[in-house]
């Protein structure tokens, strides 16, 4: 009951800022906002075992998957900020005021990767998976690997629509979440 009492009360933020999104199936913002609850899912079932045994290897794992999943939303926030420039102009409802870029970013971390903030809620719920591993948060875990893939996904057909073929070879050039890898 503890359990379902936290993830409603994580929940309420994340519907609010969400609201927007839910009911469109085709927007990254559907997708994005159920791998968040999944993430609220994974950490209200595993933040009794954050501090037990912090020096196994699977906890050593499970910090450095935390602290790499720093760096691409800092990074990636801080670019969006300075380089994207918001425009009034963009009325998709779905999206977020910072989302409405009018800008291309492909410098700095988006060189490499398309989606930082994605590829550090990936960085993020892996590591609180490893926090203490089940069968049932292992599904859990897939589940929210596939909606952050599908969030990307989503996106990438947005920003299609608006950038054109730019955005297209910007895809030829950098990975969608891992730099080199994928």
């Amino acid at each position: 009951m503890e359990k379902l009492i936290l993830f409603a009360a994580l929940s309420v933020p994340v519907i609010i800022l969400s609201w927007h999104t839910l009911f469109n199936i085709k927007s990254h913002g559907f997708y994005r906002f159920l791998a968040w609850e999944g993430i609220i899912w994974l950490f209200v079932s595993n933040y009794k075992y954050w501090f037990a045994d912090p020096f196994s290897i699977q906890h050593l794992f499970s910090w450095a998957l935390l602290f790499i999943s720093i760096y691409p939303v800092v990074a990636g926030t801080m670019l969006l900020r300075k380089k994207g420039r918001a425009s009034a102009l963009r009325k998709e409802k779905e999206l977020y005021k910072w989302e409405k870029t009018s800008e291309l970013i492909d410098t700095g971390i988006y060189k490499y990767i398309r989606h930082p903030l994605y590829s550090s809620l990936l960085f993020l719920a892996w590591g609180i998976f490893l926090k203490n591993v089940s069968a049932g948060l292992l599904i859990v875990i897939l589940l929210i690997t596939i909606l952050l893939y599908l969030t990307a996904y989503f996106d990438e057909k947005e920003c299609i629509v608006y950038f054109g073929d730019k955005y297209a070879g910007y895809m030829k050039k950098s990975k969608r979440f891992i730099p080199f890898i994928f």
